[in-house]
């Protein structure tokens, strides 16, 4: 945990550009869509590995 004290600053990199502070819900859809993109290149990575072992 960090020891700097909390500051207005803080508060305003939770906000949109100029709304009002996003909602767990939207942050959680932001999250499941980082993680399928993740599981998707991670997939295709090692297909790309498995095919270039085989031919290789």
């Amino acid at each position: 945990m960090s020891s700097t004290p909390f500051t207005h600053t803080d508060l305003r990199s939770a906000r949109g550009a100029d709304g009002p502070p996003r909602r767990v819900r939207e942050q959680a859809r932001d999250v499941v869509a980082l993680m399928a993109f993740s599981a998707t290149v991670s997939v295709g990575v090692a297909l790309a590995l498995l095919v270039l072992s085989r031919l290789g």
